[in-house]
């Protein structure tokens, strides 16, 4: 596997954030255990990471299982947690070999201690990787990292009035990356579910029938084209998405 950005879409995203969604649907279309669909949806994680990096994306953050996620079946929440520890250990070398640096976002703490320790240990493997950035968001929500946020600013004896917005980025999980230009969200569903709801203030949203375990490669060029047509507004400042240029300026 290589991540080597040919930038052949050339209006194309910094950060890409994808809501992996459908993967149960996908299965029960098929007569199968929701696993087996969860199962499918890792298998095309390794080829889809090669194809945002290809096209120039530099940061890929992937929606994996959510703080609500807890409320389904207890089978198939372990389930789902063996399948992170199984995904973890098939592909972290690959990944490692193609310069890709991995990162959590979410509460480690309340995972088994196994798993949090295959996690961490990944994490650290592939620290200074700089080819390109996967996020995995493994028991994440937005608003509890948001919380999570504003107690560590608490704790650390902030003012009040020394509050601003850069403060409270700096305290998220996301800290130190750019905040996703693209949000993508397959399987037919048009909301956020709680997802970088802080960092996604002006994302660009699309939108896809297609079931993850069927997200290939027309899909994400669909995607990446679908971003470089739109007119990005910051703030009443608008921004073609192909250069950044805005009606005062540059964005920077």
């Amino acid at each position: 596997m290589v991540v080597a950005p040919d930038r052949r879409t050339e209006n194309v995203p910094r950060h890409v954030a994808v809501i992996m969604d459908a993967n149960g649907r996908w299965a029960e279309d098929r007569g199968l255990p929701r696993l087996e669909g969860h199962t499918a949806g890792t298998e095309n994680i390794r080829e889809i990471i090669r194809l945002f990096g290809e096209r120039g994306v530099h940061v890929l953050t992937l929606y994996a299982f959510s703080t609500e996620n807890w409320r389904r079946p207890p089978d198939e929440v372990s389930g789902l947690m063996h399948i992170l520890s199984q995904v973890i250990e098939r592909e972290l070398q690959p990944l490692h070999e193609a310069g890709v640096q991995l990162r959590y976002i979410g509460q480690l703490e309340v995972l088994e201690p196994e798993l949090r320790t295959q996690i961490e240990g990944a994490v650290a493997r592939t620290a200074a990787n700089t080819e390109m950035t996967v996020c995995v968001a493994f028991n994440y929500g937005g608003r509890s990292e948001v919380v999570d946020a504003i107690r560590a600013i608490v704790d650390s004896g902030v003012p009040a009035d020394a509050i601003d917005e850069d403060l409270v980025a700096r305290h998220l999980y996301t800290h130190g990356l750019p905040d996703p230009d693209l949000i993508i969200r397959t399987g037919g569903q048009q909301r956020l579910s709680n997802f970088l709801i802080w960092q996604a203030a002006y994302a660009e949203y699309y939108f896809t029938d297609t079931y993850w375990p069927d997200f290939r490669e027309a899909d994400v060029d669909e995607a990446l084209e679908a971003y470089a047509q739109r007119i990005r507004k910051f703030g009443g400042l608008e921004s073609r998405a192909r250069t950044g240029e805005t009606a005062g300026g540059q964005i920077g």
